[in-house]
């Protein structure tokens, strides 16, 4: 990539925006996963409770990226990235100060939790839409790697709990969320030459192409593999190898780095090689180290590096699917953002929740590790069948590697 050419083609500070805003945003998205173990002793949850409220946040944050993409093409990203940090900060205010002490109410806030998750389709068209065609993969990789967010969570909130107890960790991260949220009033621009709003009624024909289903389906894979895991493997380390929460947050905070940094990695190498070739080898990658995984491994910093690989293949796949999306759907960027990731988000619900409800009723996350990589395998197979008419279509059409 020609790093001149790609400075002056966009706008850095709405860039940088975008990424602080997904990265804080992920960060609390996936907070009630690092918490889980310590909120699990208090309100007395099981295995399958646990994993429906870390997986809450990502099937509300899926259902909402679709109304954030339809927000966002009505009101341009900027404005509605601000009323999503709004509620947000309001959200987690009362869970600070009027305190959580049943499961009901902690899914209420894992639901308000999703709006979090919905950051993903303001953050991205936010940014890509400063970008031509070449570099999408780059711009739309440096944006998506604010998923980064799930980092912090993992390697600092397990600790904060313990130190000062885990609602207080709610009122904690307003800081930086207030701080980000100066920042992207100050610095962040919409597009100029964004896409004229369209009728409601013009989303549903999205929906009649094909393709939209594929990258739908595809996406479900890699980022709900991604946040699935991210959600769940605090508690994993901690119910597997007997590690204390703290300990637990670290080795998460490891694996999910590694899927973090790799999608900007993954959106740039597609720009190099292709988007097609590169979603083959995540597929590949990620089905067998997920399948080592769910074998069983009794040492565990084996099963990290195991863990970290598979991730890393996952978020590199992330950025592989981003690279691809404005290539075929560039007018309808806002809306098909909106539906690729509430297909994410639902894929990573059903990686986290099936490995609680595994765990209660099997004894072992297997079944919802096993089920999942065939997902994996079923994604390859697509891609493979649908490969040769993208080539000759529309990949063509915009003379991009695909």
């Amino acid at each position: 990539m020609d790093k001149q050419s790609f400075l002056k083609a966009g706008h850095t500070p709405t860039l940088l925006a975008a990424f602080l805003y997904f990265d804080l945003a992920f960060m609390v998205w996936v907070l009630l996963g690092p918490l889980a173990v310590q909120i699990a002793v208090d309100l007395q949850l099981s295995a399958a409770q646990k994993g429906l409220m870390v997986a809450t946040p990502l099937l509300a944050g899926a259902l909402l990226r679709l109304v954030m993409g339809v927000l966002v093409d009505q009101i341009q990203p900027k404005k509605a990235g601000l009323i999503g940090q709004l509620i947000i900060l309001g959200a987690l205010c009362c869970a600070w100060y009027f305190g959580i002490h049943s499961y009901t109410q902690i899914l209420v806030l894992a639901i308000f939790l999703g709006v979090a998750g919905a950051s993903f389709a303001v953050a991205l068209p936010l940014a890509s839409r400063w970008y031509p065609p070449e570099h999408q993969g780059t711009a739309m990789g440096i944006a998506g790697a604010g998923n980064s967010g799930t980092v912090l969570a993992a390697l600092f909130a397990p600790g904060l709990a313990m130190a000062v107890g885990w609602n207080n960790v709610f009122g904690l991260v307003l800081i930086p969320l207030g701080i980000v949220f100066v920042i992207y009033c100050a610095i962040a621009k919409d597009a100029p030459n964004s896409p004229p709003p369209k009728r409601l009624a013009d989303y549903a024909k999205v929906l009649t192409d094909r393709d939209a289903w594929w990258f739908m389906f595809f996406y479900s894979v890699t980022f709900g593999g991604f946040s699935g895991l991210a959600s769940s493997l605090v508690i994993f380390f901690n119910g597997e190898y007997g590690l204390d929460p703290k300990t637990a947050g670290y080795f998460a905070a490891a694996c999910v780095f590694a899927g973090s940094v790799s999608r900007a990695m993954g959106g740039n190498f597609a720009d190099r090689i292709g988007g097609i070739k590169m979603l083959t080898g995540v597929y590949i990658v990620a089905a067998i180290f997920l399948a080592i995984v769910s074998a069983g491994i009794s040492n565990v910093w084996l099963a990290a590096g195991v863990i970290s690989i598979a991730m890393l293949a996952l978020g590199m796949g992330n950025g592989a699917v981003f690279q691809l999306l404005p290539q075929r759907f560039r007018k309808d960027i806002g809306v098909m953002t909106g539906l690729v990731g509430m297909a994410g988000g639902i894929g990573g619900f059903y990686l986290a929740s099936s490995l609680g409800y595994a765990k209660q009723h099997t004894g072992s996350y297997q079944m919802g590790l096993l089920i999942f990589i065939g997902l994996a395998v079923a994604a390859l197979l697509g891609l493979t069948g649908v490969k040769t008419r993208w080539r000759t279509t529309w990949g063509a059409a915009v003379a991009a590697k695909i």
